[in-house]
């Protein structure tokens, strides 16, 4: 198994990411670690290949957005859009994620050990976020797929326009969006809960969190509501 580092204070991103994007069998089982990354843009992205990828302090836009495959470790914090796309694989931010944390995740887990900003998971497509902190405004807007657990509170607006995804909230929330509402939760939503805490090596309560969906009103066009939502 191949062990490389990268390090980003004599080398550019791009080198890193033109060798995370060779052949997946040159890159299966190779671990890189990524040092002196300073908050530079665009580190690991676009990586379709079983490969682990370590970056030792805090990145810029776009960490690991479209992500494949690949298990992605950020030692610090993440900016704009970390795991924006992402398609499979894991990607884990061990400090804080800024707005827009898994925008559009097709699949795959984002794991974000500290809050997020606004609009974790907007237009979540079937992907899996886990929140160990709180989440800013407009969380989960027009989320379509997938689900976000969010082990403290949401700001204004959580699950704006929700689809078919469900969000797990274990503290408060300030307030639900559009056609977003609050319901009981099953014995099915308990074991997903208790599996997704598990994979983040959270050890809440399954029972703790309120199970947030959509009432499905905004699927078809009401001409009469006279855009009252």
């Amino acid at each position: 198994m191949e062990n490389l580092t990268f390090d980003l204070s004599h080398q550019p991103v791009r080198a890193l990411n033109q060798h995370l994007h060779s052949a997946a069998d040159v890159l299966a089982g190779q671990k890189i670690e990524v040092i002196n990354p300073d908050g530079a843009h665009n580190i690991a992205v676009g990586i379709n290949a079983p490969v682990t990828v370590t970056i030792k302090g805090h990145a810029g836009y776009y960490a690991a957005g479209m992500n494949k495959f690949a298990d992605v470790t950020i030692e610090g914090s993440a900016s704009t859009g970390v795991a924006e796309n992402m398609m499979s694989g894991k990607v884990h931010v061990k400090g804080f994620a800024s707005n827009g944390a898994g925008a559009s995740a097709h699949g795959g887990l984002l794991i974000i050990d500290g809050d997020a900003g606004l609009r974790c998971g907007i237009s979540l497509k079937g992907g899996d976020i886990v929140v160990g902190g709180s989440v800013g405004s407009f969380s989960g807007f027009m989320a379509q797929a997938g689900r976000m657990v969010i082990c403290g509170n949401a700001g204004d607006a959580l699950g704006d326009s929700l689809y078919e995804a469900v969000i797990y909230v274990r503290g408060d929330i300030k307030s639900l969006g559009a056609d977003a509402q609050i319901e009981p939760l099953t014995d099915v939503d308990t074991a997903a809960l208790a599996d997704l805490l598990s994979k983040a090596g959270l050890s809440h309560n399954p029972t703790e969190f309120k199970r947030v969906a959509s009432a499905r009103t905004l699927y078809h066009w009401n001409a009469d509501a006279d855009q009252d939502y």
